[in-house]
């Protein structure tokens, strides 16, 4: 016998489709202007990120991959992307025959600077703007009992 669905009440399915409009019409609108104004997508916007706020600038590309919530496969493909770019080289990790670290160049580390007062106006205007101290409070808790719940942290 079948488990029986829970479907969504009215209040849900709306706050359902409020959420997933409003996530996708943010990281778009974020993306769109990065691409534009970076000529990078977000996605590698975030890779110099996470490589900028390590002390070597260098991750194991797993650790990296982990950190991104992005596949290796994918990570791999925007790693080349980014090297071909001259922001971020590949080398071999020492203590791992197989392992790879992606390292963050000088030239990376200046793209990702001249992007990033761009970048945090848009997440300024597109989000906190709208919102007021107690949403963004709200918000800000919502969003870490989802990560963790999601990320079983």
């Amino acid at each position: 016998m079948g488990v029986m669905t829970r479907w969504l009440n009215p209040d849900e399915q709306r706050t359902w489709r409020a959420f997933l409009t409003a996530s996708r019409a943010l990281m778009d609108a974020l993306d769109r202007e990065l691409q534009r104004d970076a000529g990078m997508p977000h996605a590698y916007y975030e890779i110099l990120v996470r490589l900028s706020e390590t002390p070597d600038r260098r991750l194991r590309m797993s650790d990296l991959a982990e950190a991104t919530g992005s596949s290796r496969s994918r990570l791999s493909h925007a790693a080349a992307r980014l090297e071909a770019s001259g922001w971020i080289r590949r080398e071999d990790c020492p203590t791992d025959r197989r392992g790879q670290l992606a390292v963050l160049t000088d030239a990376g580390f200046a793209a990702l600077a001249a992007a990033a007062p761009g970048h945090v106006e848009g997440v300024r205007r597109h989000l906190f703007d709208a919102l007021s101290p107690a949403q963004v409070d709200q918000l800000r808790r919502i969003s870490e009992t989802l990560a963790d719940h999601l990320t079983g942290s």
